[in-house]
């Protein structure tokens, strides 16, 4: 069997034993990115077209957020407690073809949201969209990011741990991350640990190339989110190996 149906196999036999549960996990980020580029505005008495271009570039963000660093955490916790993570290793597959098929499969959830809360934003604010030819390259590698954190701690911690870093990690995005908000904003010391942490980095970029005339970005972003990425399949690589 080749490496591209071994990567095949893996995507059938995760997709069948999720079943309706990814569609449910689909709706759930389409309803998240509409929540921050429709919802969010019924907080302001008079929003301007700036604060709604922040809202409707922040979304895609979030949804990865969410997606790698909650709803894929979560379920491969369940699979680690259920067993299923020890069957994939029994299986006459490269372990690699495990972490790529889950990969897609995430990548393939988070996508709708992002379209949905797009083509949303845009004909009912008309906040300025201007795509760069990057902007494609830049979600991925946000996602990738994402999954690939999401997918290491939820490898290294316990269920009952992993839970719980789910949950600080989707609120700490939402209230206290500069997605659907400029970095200044924030107390000092927490600009600091956003210097660090690759969530105010993914937003940039995602920012910035969704709307190019009014957003830039420094390719030491991309720099940050790269080694984010590269340690979290790391992670993954290691423990999926271990015997």
């Amino acid at each position: 069997m080749t490496f591209t149906n071994q990567v095949s196999s893996i995507i059938s036999l995760q997709a069948n034993r999720l079943g309706g549960t990814l569609i449910f996990y689909a709706l759930q980020q389409i309803i998240i990115s509409l929540g921050i580029t429709i919802g969010f505005t019924f907080l302001y008495a008079d929003i301007d077209k700036s604060t709604i271009l922040y809202l409707a570039t922040g979304a895609p963000t979030m949804i990865f957020v969410t997606c790698g660093l909650a709803c894929l955490p979560m379920q491969n916790s369940t699979a680690k407690t259920e067993g299923h993570l020890n069957f994939l290793k029994t299986l006459p597959v490269n372990r690699l073809s495990i972490v790529i098929a889950d990969t897609v499969i995430w990548l393939a959830v988070s996508l709708p949201g992002i379209i949905i809360s797009t083509l949303s934003a845009h004909f009912i604010f008309r906040p300025g969209y201007s795509f760069s030819w990057l902007v494609i390259p830049s979600c991925l590698l946000a996602a990738l990011t994402c999954i690939a954190i999401g997918y290491g701690f939820s490898y290294v911690l316990k269920p009952e741990t992993t839970l719980v870093v789910c949950m600080l990690c989707v609120f700490g995005a939402l209230m206290f991350s500069p997605i659907n908000f400029p970095m200044d904003r924030l107390p000092a010391w927490m600009q600091v640990v956003h210097n660090i942490l690759p969530i105010d980095s993914m937003a940039q970029i995602i920012r910035s190339t969704f709307a190019g005339t009014m957003f830039s970005v420094d390719f030491v972003h991309y720099i940050k989110l790269s080694l984010w990425c590269v340690a979290g399949y790391g992670v993954v690589a290691i423990m999926i190996n271990k015997k």
